[in-house]
């Protein structure tokens, strides 16, 4: 599976806003946004007035980035929201908060989405009571996401659940952080996702 593995906090830089990609050290005074403040590179400091075209292509690098996808699996991804009825771009977060990666993420059970997603590709969590290591995996109504018996001491997820929670839980999941397990009470509506998206201009970017 192709991943980028490449210095991430460039990204944030990159995007002017942090991508929590190292979970809780973003919020420490490590965090190189806060320290650098800029974009990456020679001339990252020169300030530039954006194209339409360049405002709607860093608002989809930002949310690919932020989901840790690569162009071909969000775009992908894209055209599955354009075909379904209802709004694109509605369509498409949803897509992406449904992925199984992203569930664990929100649980609180891993300080960011690229843990969470090595969590599930070394086959650490149950859904529906079957081994599942595919972490685009989307999630439904009613599926049982919890840990197998071997993982439930897992210095990684122990740590998470008894620092306490370091995100709210969305209210379209339900999580018993002393059983560990999780249910999908609901698909997710557009007020669930928090972060600052705009997701039309994805839509107008791959409208051209």
């Amino acid at each position: 599976m192709a991943r980028y593995t490449g210095p991430v906090c460039r990204l944030c830089r990159r995007e002017n806003t942090k991508l929590y990609l190292k979970g809780t050290r973003c919020e420490t005074s490590k965090c190189a946004f806060d320290r650098r403040g800029y974009a990456p590179g020679q001339h990252g400091q020169r300030r530039s007035k954006l194209s339409d075209y360049a405002v709607q292509l860093r608002e989809k690098q930002k949310v690919k980035r932020s989901y840790g996808m690569l162009e071909k699996q969000f775009r992908l991804t894209f055209d599955k929201a354009n075909r379904m009825q209802g709004i694109t771009g509605t369509n498409l977060l949803i897509l992406l908060e449904t992925r199984l990666d992203n569930v664990v993420f929100r649980l609180g059970m891993a300080p960011s989405r690229s843990a969470a997603r090595q969590l599930v590709t070394h086959g650490h969590f149950l859904l529906n009571g079957k081994k599942v290591n595919i972490p685009s995996l989307r999630v439904r109504q009613g599926d049982l996401i919890t840990l197998r018996e071997r993982s439930n001491n897992l210095d990684t997820i122990k740590g998470c659940i008894e620092s306490g929670p370091s995100r709210t839980v969305p209210q379209w999941l339900e999580f018993d952080a002393e059983a560990l397990r999780a249910q999908v009470k609901a698909l997710p509506a557009r007020e669930d996702v928090a972060e600052p998206i705009t997701e039309h201009l994805i839509v107008e970017l791959y409208s051209k």
